[in-house]
């Protein structure tokens, strides 16, 4: 029974997979306008890296002497 269930599943994904393979092509990005000196701000936005950066290695060196206190616990242990 196992068998049959198995093959059957296999069968289904190899139908299916032709029919749903279209949903995973991306449409082309849309022109973002302006010409060149147009004024226009930057494709990706305005917004500042400084802040997003320092939260991220902030809370990495946090995590980072966590685990080190963790594991320094554990060996007194």
């Amino acid at each position: 029974m196992k068998k049959i269930f198995t093959k059957f599943a296999l069968l289904l994904l190899l139908v299916c997979t032709p029919v749903l393979i279209n949903q995973v092509f991306a449409d082309a990005p849309p022109d973002p306008g302006g010409g060149p000196g147009g004024g226009d701000g930057p494709v990706g936005g305005g917004s500042p890296v400084g802040g997003g950066l320092f939260l991220l290695i902030s809370l990495g060196t946090a995590y980072g002497f966590r685990k080190f206190l963790d594991s320094r616990k554990k060996l007194m242990e």
